[in-house]
């Protein structure tokens, strides 16, 4: 497993709620390539509680969707913004977890549409929640003068987790 190298840390202007990790009320994910899936390891916290210890609705949809768009930056090569997102929610998630697991893969990929699957398990691997989204994909030209996305590497070295 090799991080992805974040192409937008440090520039000017960036705050993704996602991604962004100076962003101090956004969820600062990282992102992880193995194989064909991406994976990100998350450590839920209280503010992003719905319920009483309860992981917020609102906040499983961020980390899926964040998760995906992601996907399509490292596979793909390119940009793109969310046309479509289904989710199922399939059990709780307790806020107290010492970290969730969230793994996205490539479904399909048709012209400029590219559907991705995305999964969040608890602590101990419980499938909590999982989001089929599609992506509407830019030209590497216009992601580049839209977005300043000049592509996604992964760091050179093995990730272990420590978890």
């Amino acid at each position: 497993m090799k991080k992805i190298i974040n192409p937008w840390k440090g520039m000017d202007k960036y705050n993704c709620f996602g991604c962004c990790p100076t962003n101090e009320s956004g969820v600062k994910m990282e992102f992880f390539e193995d194989g064909d899936e991406i994976i990100s390891f998350w450590k839920p916290e209280p503010q992003f509680q719905g319920w009483i210890n309860t992981l917020h609705g609102g906040i499983h949809a961020v980390l899926l969707d964040e998760i995906s768009g992601w996907t399509v930056f490292r596979k793909m090569q390119t940009g793109g913004v969310t046309s479509r997102m289904e989710i199922k929610y399939l059990k709780p998630v307790d806020t107290t977890q010492s970290h969730l697991i969230l793994k996205a893969r490539i479904k399909g990929v048709v012209r400029n549409l590219v559907t991705v699957e995305a999964e969040l398990y608890s602590a101990d691997d419980e499938l909590c929640s999982k989001a089929l989204c599609t992506y509407y994909t830019f030209s590497k030209e216009k992601a580049e003068k839209d977005m300043n996305f000049r592509g996604c590497d992964v760091e050179p070295e093995e990730f272990i987790p420590l978890i």
